[in-house]
């Protein structure tokens, strides 16, 4: 509860999981380094972390930027929970972190979908697929923001083990065949125009000024924000 505490006012959602529920799913060279039973929490940014989190954030810190903003404010306020517990072990995986082999540390949108905070849509959930040989990625859909949200990185909790903790399944919204080919074509063929993210009704989405914000390549972001160059 505390964790919600820290990171709700700021647009985050966090969502709680074992170790063991995302490493059952996954090969072993993307296994996260810990016993089945220790706790974890996926963290989300919800589309108000723009207006609660960010811009006060770049406001306060500006000559401080030296990376995309939005890492450093996520880094930021995730670094921040290691200070609220401070007799715990907190190990933070950042969504963009990845290991000597490029792999990433974690894979988001699997992590996502055994915390129960969003559906993991792939091609296996389509039963007659129109794809051939191509390429098809899957796309996490949240309950109440579709596809307006992002997965920021894991919070592990190396000393806490739950064996109890039940696993809840994520809401699986959208649910027809028909839907879901259209998702996986969007998000795959036309993700730009961000018609994916609003496969189903949603109850937030990002602002005109967030979406052109997070339209701009992140080198060019500063100016939007009213940050000079310099800050780079």
């Amino acid at each position: 509860e505390g964790l919600r505490g820290a990171l709700g006012p700021f647009g985050f959602e966090v969502h709680a999981f074992k170790v063991g529920w995302y490493n059952a799913i996954l090969q072993p060279t993307f296994h996260l380094p810990y016993p089945d039973d220790t706790l974890a929490f996926v963290v989300l940014s919800t589309p108000s972390m723009f207006d609660k989190a960010l811009k006060p954030f770049v406001n306060k810190e500006r000559l401080k930027i030296i990376r995309d903003p939005v890492d450093q404010c996520v880094s930021h306020h995730l670094s921040r929970v290691k200070e609220k517990f401070p007799d715990q072990k907190v190990d933070v995986i950042f969504d963009y972190e990845i290991l000597p082999s490029r792999k990433p540390k974690f894979l988001a949108q699997t992590a996502a979908h055994v915390a129960g905070a969003a559906y993991y849509y792939q091609r296996k959930d389509v039963k007659l697929d129109p794809w051939g040989r191509k390429k098809i990625y899957g796309v996490c859909i949240h309950p109440k923001y579709g596809g307006w949200f992002a997965i920021r990185g894991l919070l592990v909790f190396p000393d806490i083990q739950v064996p109890f903790l039940e696993q809840s399944a994520p809401v699986d919204c959208v649910s027809t065949e028909e839907k879901r080919i259209e998702l996986l074509e969007q998000f795959n063929f036309h993700w730009q125009n961000s018609r994916y993210r609003d496969i189903i009704e949603v109850k937030e989405r990002y602002s005109e000024e967030q979406k052109a914000y997070f339209a701009t390549p992140p080198a060019e972001r500063f100016r939007l924000l009213g940050l000079t160059q310099e800050a780079q």
